[in-house]
């Protein structure tokens, strides 16, 4: 178990893939630090993952808590190792002409300033121990424009290009910086997009999506060696050729 105590930092890991990410890696040995801005939920899954789980309160638009959050894990498990850069959100989904410029505004503080934050505050961390693996959870919206999604978008878009670049720079530093796009996942925001009834994705049967686990195993699967050929790449759960080298489908 080649991940067995090692430390990850996992944001949006109240439900969905964040949920099933902490317990996917906590499978494997691996200390997992919660966050989340709902307190009740990261805590209840710390409880049932056990010693191994540390549940941490934070807003992942606001750099201090996520700066606060590393320290944590460092103090308490002695190493930062890995960093999911997972929470991200899609409501209010909205045409541009009638968008609220404060919502619009709030996507992208999650979307990309969060994973920004998250780089930032882990970065030197892994750089001083010469080693560290950080995902980035993106989205085929990062690629095509969808009606009524300008802020997710967007915001996907800028953070695929961050990925890259914090590629570009940390690698020689031992870093290990990646991108997985998961497709469509059967998690609460398919319900938020359902309920819009904008664009095609809206009108996907639930059954069109995958189970969340899936993703989670990729990015267990992306913290091995074994997924070193897609350093500074983004890997997308779309292909069959991925889905197999994970152990998805045969």
């Amino acid at each position: 178990m080649m991940l067995s105590g090692k430390c990850a930092l996992i944001t949006g890991a109240s439900r969905g893939i964040g949920a099933e990410t902490a317990r996917a890696l906590a499978a494997e040995g691996v200390n997992v630090v919660l966050l989340a801005r709902g307190a009740a939920a990261i805590e209840a899954l710390a409880s049932e993952i056990g010693e191994q789980a540390r549940a941490i309160p934070c807003d992942v638009s606001n750099y201090d808590d996520i700066a606060a959050a590393v320290d944590t894990a460092v103090t308490t498990f002695g190493s930062l190792d890995i960093v999911i850069n997972n929470a991200g959100v899609i409501e209010p989904i909205s045409h541009l002409a009638k968008s609220d410029p404060a919502e619009w505004g709030r996507v992208i503080d999650i979307n990309l300033k969060g994973v920004y934050y998250g780089m930032r505050a882990a970065a030197p961390v892994m750089q001083k121990a010469g080693k560290g693996t950080i995902i980035t959870i993106s989205s085929g919206a990062a690629h095509h424009a969808l009606e009524g999604w300008s802020h997710y978008c967007a915001s996907k878009a800028a953070a695929a290009m961050l990925t890259t670049c914090a590629h570009n720079e940390l690698s020689a530093d031992g870093l290990r910086i990646m991108g997985l796009s998961p497709g469509t996942v059967a998690t609460q925001m398919q319900h938020e997009i359902k309920a819009s009834g904008v664009n095609p994705v809206s009108e996907l049967d639930w059954e069109d999506h995958i189970p969340a686990d899936w993703p989670a195993r990729a990015l267990v699967w992306m913290c091995k060696p074994e997924s070193d050929t897609y350093l500074g790449q983004e890997i997308s759960l779309r292909e069959d050729s991925v889905r197999r080298k994970i152990g998805l489908i045969a």
